[in-house]
């Protein structure tokens, strides 16, 4: 049986926004809509300090003074920062969706994505169950939690939740195991518009988006949170104050899907 090409492994990898205390980005993208439907993040209590360096409350603009990825990985090995997340437990724990089939969706993410089933519950007194799957344990890897309702067995999306993103190894070879496990592949494998990184777009069953991106192995493959806002600065500024994060932008490139 083919198996995924998505595995965790000991290095760090870049986003085009930071946040500083995680392994995980939030991408926000500014576009026009009346629709604001996505999941919901939660974290832990907030921290200033990311790789060991000090976060700046500053966010950082322009090529002149950017903080890249490279140099940001360069100042940590994958050592401290496991070790770090180990001693530090301020940080983005989860995002929580909800599925028609949770079984149907277990099974497409640890089949096709590589994910592991973490745990699962069912609540027959409120009518729902859950199950969270991620790239390692809860208390050092951010994960996913599915939500099933009772009798529930589709959901609108809306047009506020963008996508998440996957780093994988071999975009082709991931596409390629997703295309014969009946899986739905929105953008072929190739570069993206302006760059030269490769990436794929594919949906799970409930129509969610993930974006695969062709890197370095990586300790945490679910490394982004794609959401559509309305005012960038003022979601950049909410999200600075309310949770202390500090946003270091790499790159910005508008693709509307």
């Amino acid at each position: 049986m083919a198996s995924s090409t998505i595995r965790p492994s000991p290095a760090s990898s870049s986003f085009r926004l930071y946040d500083t205390t995680s392994t995980c980005a939030a991408s926000l993208v500014s576009l026009n809509s009346s629709s604001r439907r996505f999941p919901y993040l939660a974290r832990a209590v907030p921290q200033s300090h990311f790789f060991g360096l000090r976060a700046s409350s500053k966010i950082w603009r322009g090529e002149s003074r950017c903080i890249s990825a490279g140099n940001m990985a360069q100042a940590s090995t994958a050592a401290s920062l496991l070790e770090w997340v180990k001693k530090d437990k301020r940080r983005m724990l989860h995002v929580v969706y909800r599925v028609g089939d949770l079984d149907r969706t277990i099974k497409f993410y640890t089949e096709c994505l590589g994910m592991k089933l973490l745990r699962k519950r069912d609540i027959p007194e409120e009518k729902y169950a859950n199950a969270f799957l991620g790239y390692g344990p809860e208390d050092s890897h951010f994960v996913v939690e599915l939500t099933y309702n009772y009798g529930v067995d589709s959901y609108d999306i809306g047009s506020g939740f963008g996508h998440f993103g996957i780093a994988v190894e071999d975009v082709g070879k991931t596409v390629e195991l997703i295309k014969a496990k009946g899986g739905k592949v929105t953008r072929e494998p190739g570069p993206v518009k302006g760059g030269s990184t490769v990436i794929a777009f594919i949906e799970d069953p409930d129509g969610y988006k993930f974006e695969l991106l062709e890197r370095g192995p990586t300790p945490e493959p679910l490394c982004q949170v794609m959401l559509r806002v309305g005012d960038l600065d003022r979601s950049i500024n909410f999200y600075e104050k309310a949770f202390e994060w500090s946003f270091f932008v790499n790159e910005i490139i508008q693709i509307t899907r």
